[in-house]
């Protein structure tokens, strides 16, 4: 059996009724956000070093402000701002301007542009399984509230949300439950997380797929029935120029529109990593794929001594926004379902060595997207050379097919001229020639 999971997102239909304690907690969870922050800097500062969630979950877990959230909710802000905090550790890096986790706050403003007051937003408010007592006949979930918020003793201890679903979408099996204020609706929705386990299911076939990863194509995907496919990261790149420039606009990098604007932009790379992977797991199942071996870019931030590479301004900022390992979690989540094995092997080598005859040359990758072999005397696409080294995994002593081998007949026009694919907002990934506007 395979546990899977889904989220489920519900409209509040009592959102009336419990709108003012959602909106407490949300602020709860703001406050804690910033006590964790305000400790977590301090720290940095005095050792130069970033405390994990552990270190928070101990020093903050007697503090008042961890109080008025449920003791797993107030466990889950910790840990998201230690993620946070991680991710701005490995970006600065190659990038010193990088700022650590802002601050959650709220500024208003008189009409002549002077700050008359800030407040905390509504920041999402994760119940994991001990704080949720789920009615399934009535679609209602109880969620423990914080201790700062059980007004008296008789009052009631939990916040009742009774909730309606799309049509056909049965909850069950319910592991976390969330509340995620809309900022444009002005009102809260439940995000409901359920497992369930499926039969796990046969692959596709035996074939194998080569997954190269990087900046000006995301990904090329080489098959072993002589294809591939390029999905350019334009999508990315564009969004990845504008939202910072959008955020350093705002006066306040903790502010409102400055959190918006962070929203969004992980919203877009989310939906972005998830059309990808679904449609990469779905040509695989086309052609038969059982294994996709992807590139293991552990080191693609650092060079041989454990310094970070310079990949140039516009690189190094595209290189640390990409969340290469994020995709590929996702992707094996999705294959995984599909009885897909997702394998993550040895990529050096991979883009200076010919996949047909083996010849291994850096200067042999004359430019960004031509790959042009001296020995053979083939010229095909740098990245699908590297997509179909990394299918061959030829780091792999054991692998009994690998480049320099005799190919025979095999064409190489597939390596020269891959299938593009494109990403539209509106319908996914598309063949190039039926995306007619890509603009962001």
């Amino acid at each position: 059996m395979l546990e899977v999971h889904r989220t489920h997102r519900a409209k509040i239909l009592n959102h009336n009724q419990v709108a003012e304690i959602l909106d407490r907690h949300g602020w709860s969870a703001s406050k804690l956000w910033n006590v964790a922050n305000y400790h977590s800097r301090e720290v940095w500062e005095e050792t130069g070093e970033i405390p994990d969630h552990g270190d928070l979950k101990d020093e903050l877990k007697t503090h008042n402000k961890y109080k008025g959230l449920h003791s797993q909710s107030s466990q889950r802000v910790l840990e998201e701002l230690a993620e946070a905090f991680n991710s701005w550790y490995e970006k600065r890096k190659s990038d010193d301007r990088a700022n650590p986790p802002g601050y959650r706050k709220r500024n208003y403003y008189d009409t002549d542009g002077n700050r008359v007051h800030e407040e905390h937003p509504r920041s999402t408010v994760t119940w994991k399984q001990n704080g949720i007592r789920h009615d399934t006949k009535n679609n209602r979930v109880r969620l423990s509230k914080g201790a700062n918020h059980k007004e008296h003793p008789r009052a009631r201890e939990y916040i009742l949300v009774e909730y309606e679903t799309r049509p056909g979408v049965t909850v069950e099996n319910l592991q976390q439950v969330r509340t995620v204020y809309d900022q444009a609706k002005e009102r809260w929705e439940l995000h409901l997380v359920c497992t369930d386990e499926i039969e796990t299911p046969a692959a596709p076939g035996t074939e194998t797929a080569g997954i190269d990863l990087g900046i000006s194509n995301f990904a090329a995907v080489a098959y072993s029935t002589e294809a591939a496919d390029l999905y350019p990261g334009t999508r990315l790149k564009q969004d990845g120029y504008y939202f910072p420039k959008e955020i350093a606009k705002c006066d306040d990098s903790g502010g409102e529109r400055a959190t918006r604007l962070h929203a969004k932009w992980s919203e877009r790379r989310t939906h972005f990593f998830h059309g990808l992977a679904k449609h990469v797991v779905q040509r695989c199942i086309e052609k038969g794929v059982g294994r996709i071996n992807v590139g293991n870019l552990e080191g693609v931030r650092e060079d041989e001594n454990g310094n970070s590479k310079n990949w140039g301004k516009h690189g190094n900022l595209d290189l640390h926004g990409w969340a290469f390992d994020r995709f590929t979690n996702i992707l094996e989540y999705k294959a995984k379902v599909e009885g897909i094995e997702v394998v993550e092997v040895d990529e050096s080598a991979t883009s200076k060595t010919c996949c047909m005859c083996g010849r291994e040359e850096d200067s042999q990758r004359v430019e960004r997207g031509l790959y042009v072999c001296e020995e053979c005397d083939a010229a095909f696409n740098a990245d699908v050379n590297g997509a179909e080294n990394i299918r061959l995994n030829i780091n792999e002593k054991s692998n009994s097919e690998s480049p320099g081998q005799s190919f025979g007949d095999r064409s190489t026009g597939w390596l020269a001229q891959p299938a593009v694919h494109l990403y539209d907002l509106s319908s996914g990934f598309q063949p190039q020639e039926q995306v007619v506007d890509c603009k962001p």
